[in-house]
Parts: structure tokens; C-alpha cells; sequence
């Protein structure tokens, strides 16, 4: 389903992994240091608390939901393609999504 990718664009996959685990998460610890709760009520109250971040919420979310299914489709990825799963909703879609497609991009081993 995914093709193997040349060096340059695994580095960029890659260099977006690090980006994606970062950027996000810099700002999940400003929000939690600053008295914020990942507790249901308070963390969805945040997340959809105005026009904007339900529009981002709801973006992020829906995307994650079709990456879910793209890797539950790459059957060709065989039973191990499940990490991504966890990973995008317990660390972040931007984080999971250019891991899975560094790691599906890896050249054949032989």
C-alpha cells in the first residue's frame, strides 16, 4: 500500500515525527501544569470551548479516525501495523501518522 520513500524524504518523515511529538506536546504540559484536567468534562470542555478549537477538535479527531482505518486496511503491514492505533490517540496524530508512514516506507529487507 505504501511505497518505499528515498533517505531524503524518510529523514523529512522522520524530522516530522520529532516535530509532531514535540510541538503538541509542549503546549498538553503547559495546559496540565497550568491547572487544566484531563478529566472528561474539563479536557472536552477545553477542547471544544469556542468556534475554533471545536473546528481544530474536530479535525484533528476525524482525521485520526480515517488514519485508524487506513492502517486497519494495510493488511500488507501485517499484525504489527497496530501500534499506530494507541499511539495516535494517546500521543497525537501528528506524532503517529509520519511514524507509520517512516516505518512502512523502509526499504525490504532481505
Amino acid at each position: 500500500m505504501i511505497k518505499k520513500a528515498s533517505p531524503p524524504l524518510r529523514a523529512l518523515l522522520l524530522a516530522l515525527t520529532l516535530v509532531g511529538l514535540v510541538l503538541p506536546w509542549w503546549y498538553n504540559v503547559r495546559y496540565l501544569s497550568g491547572g487544566g484536567s484531563l478529566a472528561p468534562d474539563a479536557f472536552f470542555g477545553a477542547a471544544f470551548a469556542n468556534p475554533l478549537t471545536t473546528a481544530i477538535t474536530l479535525d484533528v479527531y476525524l482525521a485520526a479516525a480515517a488514519f485508524c482505518i487506513g492502517v486497519a486496511k494495510d493488511t500488507d503491514a501485517g499484525p504489527r501495523r497496530w501500534w499506530a492505533v494507541p499511539l495516535t490517540f494517546g500521543v497525537g496524530l501528528s506524532f503517529a501518522l509520519p511514524l507509520y508512514f517512516w516505518w512502512r516506507s523502509a526499504p525490504a529487507r532481505g
